[in-house]
This record gives structure tokens, sequence and C-alpha cells, in this order.
């Protein structure tokens, strides 16, 4: 989740970027040092005994120790030691740009940073660059690969670059290269008890907190990190491989992915950070008002909780009766979209998540589902269908299908599509981060773009800010979604999980965890299953889990008759502005948020599986001026194990300088709009 906070500037200092060139002849002992714009931050960057190393410091204290900079190459030699600095550059910039949706409409740009020109002083002589941004919310770094001696193509094996801490901070993390990939709970230990983890990685120490993970993440490798030694605080940057062993295969001029750090007092702050979004490059969607925020229904709980079926049969859930049930619902209840899953043919191969044994024919529907008149329907309703494309990881097939496949939408007026990549490995052989999945990825995205289709894929490559390149990819899953509540062996997540992800994953982008459940017995088919939370818990992670395509997940007859679904119903799905009010991972978090389009302020806040009371000021809200506060909390006796179903709806008023008293059950929430009056 990212934020900015900043003071409103002129119109001419919103567009200034200034760029300073030094060109200074370093000698090989010198430090360069380059702050934040407030001063609080410190980077230095250096070369001794022929390498390249940085380090870091945060008000004051140092928080990476002399970090090794650098790669090493199949059949040629390294970049890593022999090296000198020719020239550095001085680089700032301070501007302001605006988000097409968001959780805050503009961001702030601001940083200072240098530019190193490297090279070798011999064997090939290669030159190559280093660039630091320096922001008051972290850094970023990134290589810029040699052009000459002899490497117009190359393989890299190993990216030398490393995260020497200076203390053995608390983490927070999920492990690298299992099946699941993103899809498990994080852990906490201390930094020297990891392996190889996953970013973003979140890190907490004495007066700060810190996430490391990378932006614009085009043409590479994933970056996990392995511990450089055991029970060491050294962490390196592993790159995810190709089938062969091959990290990443470039050209001359390869720009990697900036290597980040966020940096901030508390994780409440940590949770506001821009940086990731600000590492990457603006818009190449000119015209962007046909992508739209909204809130939908579909066709996808009961399949987890096995009241239905994507198999056709009986149980099948995709068919044109139940379809257009579902637009009615959501024509009369002012949702605005339904997505159905199952639709086309493929789902009956047996056990098809299984690698290499998915087929599904994008542009072919299964025969109880007539879209062209479900189409017509929901066009006459006001409603948009979202599409679905489950590649069962076979990529190729998908790949070679996906013309054919949005010609197909197109012609049905289908302008965004869920996507799925189910599988351990995409086409039986490549992790699902590596370069070849990067690649791929990007030409799906790039080709929904040409056809103005917005996508949320599920299993997906990690974000790394791209939605500000390309603003038709609008959330992701990459976490252990609601889905696992629903029919996972394991029996779902624990009361903790949504507490942990606005520090963790959601650091990376925006989260489609598909909240919204209100009826918590399903035990008929799920014995062994639970959802671990309240229902206003529920409420209130459509402001804790930004994403701008938010789903109301349960069926619709368990919301009927619920007058808490009235907060569904109102909830936007787009903000002017966002604030984390107060949060400890893995124990509570408080988000504020003000609609774009209009006055209102929303607040959302939850607790683990413990009961607590959040004391919340309200210094939010416009000072001088009165709200109502339409308040959705925890009834008496709601417990997220015996009594999830329990809320209370009342209503008073209040201003700036009020301080909420804030009651949550264990597993609980609560979820209040402010009302200007």
């Amino acid at each position: 989740m990212m934020f900015a906070r900043f003071r409103m500037m002129p119109a001419v200092l919103a567009m200034l970027a200034t760029l300073l060139l030094v060109a200074v002849p370093a000698r090989a002992a010198d430090w360069q040092s380059v702050s934040s714009p407030d001063g609080r931050l410190q980077i230095q960057f250096g070369i001794e005994e022929g390498r390249a190393w940085y380090r870091a410091a945060f008000k004051g204290r140092p928080i990476l120790d002399k970090s090794l900079l650098g790669f090493r190459f199949k059949e040629q030699a390294p970049l890593l030691d022999g090296l000198a600095i020719d020239k550095v550059a001085r680089i700032s910039a301070d501007s302001e740009w605006q988000q097409p949706w968001g959780e805050v409409r503009l961001v702030h740009d601001r940083y200072r940073g240098l530019r190193a020109e490297l090279r070798e002083t011999g064997g090939a002589q290669r030159h190559f660059a280093i660039e630091f941004r320096v922001y008051d919310d972290g850094f970023g770094f990134r290589y810029e690969l040699p052009r000459d001696g002899g490497m117009d193509r190359f393989v890299i094996m190993d990216e030398a670059t490393e995260f020497a801490f200076a203390q053995n901070y608390r983490a927070w993390w999920i492990p690298a290269y299992r099946d699941n990939y993103s899809e498990y709970e994080y852990a906490r230990s201390a930094l020297s008890a990891l392996s190889v983890v996953q970013t973003p990685l979140t890190l907490e120490g004495d007066g700060v907190a810190m996430a490391v993970h990378e932006a614009a993440l085009v043409d590479y490798a994933s970056m996990n990190l392995r511990t450089a030694k055991d029970n060491g605080k050294t962490l390196k940057a592993d790159l995810s491989p190709w089938s062969n062993g091959d990290r990443v295969r470039g050209r001359a001029g390869l720009k990697t992915p900036w290597r980040v750090v966020m940096v901030a007092d508390d994780a409440a702050r940590l949770a506001e950070s821009t940086i990731i979004l600000n590492l990457n490059e603006p818009s190449r969607i000119a015209d962007t008002r046909w992508i739209r925020p909204e809130k939908y229904i579909g066709i996808f709980w009961a399949m987890h909780i096995g009241r239905l079926s994507w198999n056709s049969g009986p149980e099948l859930g995709a068919t044109t009766e139940r379809t257009k049930s579902y637009i009615d619902w959501a024509a009369a209840n002012g949702i605005p979209a339904v997505l159905v899953e199952g639709w086309n043919v493929g789902w009956d191969v047996p056990e098809w998540w299984k690698n290499g044994r998915s087929r599904f024919r994008q542009a072919e529907a299964n025969p109880d589902f007539d879209m062209p008149a479900i189409a017509a329907y929901a066009k006459a309703k006001g409603v948009s269908l979202i599409g679905h494309h489950e590649t069962g990881g076979q990529v190729r097939d998908y790949l070679g299908q996906m013309e054919q496949a949005f010609d197909y939408y197109d012609r049905h007026g289908v302008r965004a599509i869920k996507l799925g990549y189910v599988g351990t490995r995409l086409d039986e052989t490549e992790w699902p981060d590596g370069q070849y999945a990067v690649e791929s990825f990007q030409k799906v995205v790039e080709a929904a773009a040409r056809h103005r289709i917005a996508i949320f894929p599920h299993e997906p490559v990690k974000d790394t800010g791209l939605r500000r390149t390309w603003p038709n990819l609008m959330s992701r899953e990459g976490a252990r979604g609601q889905e696992y509540n629903g029919g996972s062996p394991d029996t779902g997540n624990s009361p903790d999980h949504t507490s942990i992800l606005p520090f963790t994953r959601l650091l990376s982008g925006p989260l489609d965890y598909t909240p919204g459940v209100f009826a918590f017995d399903y035990r008929a088919r799920r014995p062994i299953n639970r959802v671990p939370s309240t229902l206003a818990h529920q409420l209130a992670l459509y402001l804790i889990l930004y994403s701008p395509v938010q789903m109301a997940v349960d069926l619709p007859e368990n919301y009927e008759g619920k007058p808490a679904f009235q907060f569904i119903r109102d909830v936007p799905t787009d903000w002017e502005t966002s604030r984390v009010i107060a949060g400890a991972i893995g124990d509570y978090v408080a988000i504020a948020r003000r609609d774009r389009h209009g006055p209102d302020w929303y607040l959302g806040a939850i607790t683990n599986g413990e009961a607590r009371t959040l004391r919340l000021p309200l210094a939010f809200l416009d000072r001088g001026r009165r709200y109502r506060a339409e308040i959705y909390a925890d009834g008496p006796g709601a417990d997220w194990r015996s009594n999830p179903e329990a809320v209370v709806i009342r209503a008073q008023e209040v201003t700036a300088e009020t301080v909420l008293d804030v009651a949550l059950a264990p597993g609980g929430g609560q979820a209040i709009r402010f009302r200007p009056l």
C-alpha cells in the first residue's frame, strides 16, 4: 500500500525537475554521499580495493553496513573487481504527478541522488553505471550494464548485490522457491534466521522500520533474498532462475529493476511509502478514462466453499440462468460488475491445475453459457461483465490464443479480465517469478492495453509498481487470499493474517483479496474451514486491503436483509488521500481514506485474534466541520470463533478534535463512514 503525505506545491514547482551534472574525478578511496531531501536518510557509495560498495544511515544511525555491488556472468568475466569511478553526476527532482486511480490522487516525487559511471581498470575495460535515488521514505538504486567489452549479449549468473544490515532486525517474511509461490502466511523471526525469502521483506528495529523490494521489474528475473552466510545479518540478491540455471539473459545497455529499501520511523509510516510508484516510468497509456475502479460480485465463492463447481454437470456455476440472476442482483444493489469463472471450455480435465494438464479454450463458451445473450442482458441492465482467463500455468498455450481471446471479449463488451496462473511451474519448467514469467506477463499487460482491457491477475508475477506505467494493470493477488478460507485443506488463514498484509504484501501494490463474507457457516461442504474474522472485520477490509477493484465475495442471498451490506454499497474504491492512523504488524491496523469524488472520509480498523480497544484521533477530518459518523462495529459477544456475525450499526456526531474509542472483538473490526453535516 502506498500513500503520499505532502504539502501542495504551486503549479510551476510541481513541474520542476533539476538535473545537476557534476563531473567528479573520484579517487579509488573516495566515498560519495547523498542525503534525502529531509536530511534524515544518508547513502554513501564508493570504491574500496577495486570493488563497489554502498552503505546507509537513518537519523544518524547505521542501518546498512558496507554492502557489495556487482555481477557474475556466464562465459564472461565478472563485473566485480578492478573497478574505478570515472565520474559522478549529482541529480535531483521535485515534482508531483496524478494517478488515474489509486489510494492517493497526487504523488510527490522528490529525491536527491547520484549517477556513478564506473570502469574496469584491466581486462576488457568495460564501462557501466549505477544510479542512486534517495527519497524521504527510502532509497533505490539500479545498474546500467555495459554496451562495450564484447557484451552485446550476456547471461547473468549472479547479481552480487548485498544488503548488509547493521542490526539483527525482526523480520516478516514468506519463503522463496516453494510450489505455492507467494501464497504462504507470513512468519516472524530474527533476520539471522532467514534462509531464502521473497520481497517485500519487512524489518523492524529500534526506531526504524524497513522493507526491501524492487521497482520496475521488466525484462529481468524477480529478486529474492538469500542469507550470505548462516546465522548472519547480510542478505544478497538471489535472482529466480531459468530451468537451465541462467538467471537473466540480457543485451547491452540493460537497465536492471530498482533495488529498493523503504525506510520509516515505524510500520505505520512505512505503509504510506510511495517510493515504489515513483521509481516506475510514467503512464504509457495516454487516455486512461476507460480504466475504471469498481466493485463487483461473482460466481466464485460458491465454488470455493463446495456448493458449485467449475466443471460441467448439475453443480456447474457458470450457467446462463445463474449469471443473469447475478446481473439482476448487481443492478438492484448498485454493484457495477459481475465476474464469471468457469464459463469457457477446458475445466473438465481431471486435476487441470497440475502441470501440463490444462488446455483452456479462451474464446469458446461451455454449452450451458450463452455469451452473446448474457452480454446483451448485462448491457441492458447497466452492469459490466468481468471476464476470466485461467491459464493453468500453460503460458505458451495462452499467448497463442491471447489476441483471439481479447477479440472475443471486445465483441462482447468485456473491459476487464481476471487472470489465473495456477500451477507450480509455467509450461512445466519455469519458475513463476523468473525472467520467462516476467517477459510473458508483460506481453499480456501490453496486449490488454491495446484492447483497452483492464486486468487483475491471480498467481501473478509480484507487483513492483508497474501500475504507474500500465494503469490497466489494476490489482493482483500474490498472497493467500480469502479463497484459502473457503476450502484450503490446511483450514485457511490465521486471524492475524490481514493485520500483517498492509505492512508486507501491500507495500508492493494493490491486493485483490476478495473480502465481504457475511455467512460464516459452510461446514456442510467444508467441515474444517472457517473465515477467521467477524463480519465487521470483513467490512473494514475494504479500507485496510487496498484495491481499485473490490469484490463482495459472498453469495448474493447471504447479503439479503443484512443492513450492514449498506457499507459495501457506500464504500468507494478510488481515493483522494489515505492515511495510516495506527498499526503494529500482526496485531492491529487502522486506515482512513477520503473519497476522490466527494467530501466523505472512511475508516477501517482491525485486530488479530485478540480483543483490544484503539484510541483513534480523528485529526484527518477537516477542522471546523462537523461529521456524522456511521459506525459498523462488532456486536455484543462478537468473536470470530463463536459469534462472527454479531454487528451493531450506530451513529454519532464527531469533529477533527474527537478521539474515538474503537472496540474490536477477537478477530474483529470496525468500519466507519464520516459524512459532513
